[in-house]
């Protein structure tokens, strides 16, 4: 199978591959993941959000039914054969969330001052009283806890403990509903990192070929470790994603990385469980952890959360997305924006407008800087973006340098492309995650790999046949650049020959000109 350049990569004015002024078409490096939902689940409509930008789909297993999660992955996967472009599928575990029962007739209006009780059971029977999903909390809530309601908009703290009851006095008051999310920063609970239907949904991913798998409310990198080990045990090829919402999860910050193969900066609930006057600085400290550690990173919630209902993002969110780049992200996600918001693909054209206006900003900022370094030093730079102080699991030292050294002779050479040949992808994250001008592309015969791939910043997969054949490799490519209009006679292209591309061929790099 050939995959094109998908539509989001060329210029809007223009269909994909078509050149007619001789200017090449722009790229966006930036990944969006975009949340299914009712706004959003119709072939057709997951048709239109691939081709305004979206690289990976996110299935939120906290809502629908499995046989409703397969439709809507079977319809991605026949969006991405129907458009020859490789797409990620998110699976994403509800993990153990709390919330609310059932309160007398769905909502209780909280007044600052007055007293609630958490109590037993699965249904309230007085506005006074809340119970939960998590059955053990009346026991392991201790006088002075703090307890959030309704995405923290509402706050309580514990006065009082009874062997049937958790008394608190409301802080912060309003209106409260009922399976609305409770959370309970700095409180340590019991409750395992995975519920049952957790471990049922994760089973299902990994039967149904899902290509990223996400823990939700990470504590430790010990549950981390256990969800990979499931999806092995089930042949599953799917990268394990960290969702970091606790607090736990920002004291074990680098351990988690570590653990992951990629990692969420979930700030809705984490925003909860932390200061949210920290949360920008939290943020910046995940992304720089996981360039450290060489893991690709996702920052969710609240992105352009006004577009669910408006056609334009406020001046905060489009300066939010912005930053998040900066930062480091690897790619942006859209969560209710998608899923039930009125204009699904606006929002994502309004992302990838941003992406690729911060991008450009990026990268032109970036050159200036490289060759004001060269000037002063009279010698070359060695790097696009902060070196990593770890490997990513299964990636050798002599490739790592390989990147490094073909990614400065790209720059220099003003390549047009680096080619990035991989097995399993882990050169194409070594790539990514420096962060080079010179556009990568990722080529691999592994179907699961260039899925994957998708979601890795700067890196367009591209299918080709396994052959240790370098000289069929680069015509594969040329052509493929040729008729997208990435190429034209005379370029340069740099070509590292990752894992399954010969013996040894991890270690080599090599120009090409066309």
């Amino acid at each position: 199978m050939m995959l094109s350049l998908s539509p989001r990569d060329a210029d809007d004015s223009r269909s994909p591959g078509a050149d007619p002024a001789g200017v090449r078409p722009q790229l966006v490096r930036t990944k969006i993941v975009a949340t299914i939902g009712p706004a959003s689940r119709e072939e057709e409509t997951l048709r239109g959000l691939v081709a305004a930008g979206v690289d990976v789909f996110r299935l939120n297993m906290a809502h629908g039914s499995i046989p409703e999660h397969q439709e809507a992955l079977d319809r991605i996967r026949r969006v991405s054969d129907a458009l020859q472009r490789p797409i990620g599928v998110l699976v994403d575990l509800a993990g153990p969330k709390i919330r609310l029962g059932e309160l007398p007739g769905g909502a209780v209006e909280c007044v600052a001052g007055e007293l609630v009780k958490f109590v037993r059971g699965s249904q309230a029977e007085r506005p006074d009283e809340f119970v939960t999903t998590y059955a053990p909390l009346v026991d392991e809530l201790t006088v002075g806890d703090a307890v959030m309601l309704a995405d923290g908009t509402i706050s309580l703290v514990v006065e009082e403990r009874t062997p049937a009851a958790a008394i608190c006095r409301i802080v912060q008051g309003g209106t409260v509903r009922s399976r609305q999310g409770v959370n309970l920063p700095g409180v340590k609970l019991s409750v395992a990192a995975m519920s049952a239907a957790d471990w049922q949904h994760a089973e299902w991913a990994a039967q149904a070929g899902a290509d990223f798998v996400s823990l939700s409310f990470v504590r430790s990198p010990v549950e981390v470790k256990l969800l990979k080990e499931l999806l092995r045990t089930r042949g599953s090829a799917a990268r394990v994603v960290a969702k970091i919402e606790k607090r736990e999860a920002v004291e074990a910050m680098d351990q988690i990385v570590d653990a992951a193969d990629v990692v969420m900066v979930a700030r809705g609930d984490l925003g909860v469980e932390i200061d949210v006057a920290s949360m920008p600085m939290v943020q910046k400290q995940i992304i720089r952890a996981c360039q450290r550690y060489q893991k690709p990173v996702i920052v969710a919630t609240q992105m352009l959360d006004s577009m669910q209902h408006s056609r334009r993002p406020t001046r905060a969110e489009a300066t939010d997305v912005a930053n998040a780049i900066l930062d480091g992200a690897d790619a942006c996600m859209l969560s209710g924006e998608t899923a039930i918001g009125d204009h699904p693909r606006l929002v994502v054209e309004m992302m990838r407008r941003i992406a690729s206006a911060t991008e450009t900003q990026y990268l032109s900022d970036r050159k200036r800087y490289i060759e004001e370094r060269q000037r002063l030093s009279q010698g070359p730079t060695t790097v696009d973006f902060a070196a990593p102080e770890f490997l990513v699991e299964g990636l050798h030292p002599i490739t790592q340098a390989v990147v490094d050294g073909a990614s400065r002779i790209a720059a220099e050479l003003d390549a047009k492309l680096l080619v990035v040949a991989s097995k399993t992808g882990v050169t194409a994250i070594a790539r990514s995650k420096r962060r080079g001008a010179v556009p990568t592309v990722g080529v691999s015969d592994s179907l699961a790999t260039l899925r994957q791939m998708a979601l890795y910043w700067g890196v367009t997969p591209l299918a080709a046949v396994a052959s240790s054949d370098i000289n069929r490799l680069l015509e594969h490519v040329t052509a493929w650049g040729l008729s997208e209009g990435r190429l034209r006679r005379g370029d340069r292209i740099l070509l590292v020959a990752g894992i399954g591309f010969g013996t040894g061929g991890h270690n080599m790099a090599l120009v090409h000109e066309v």
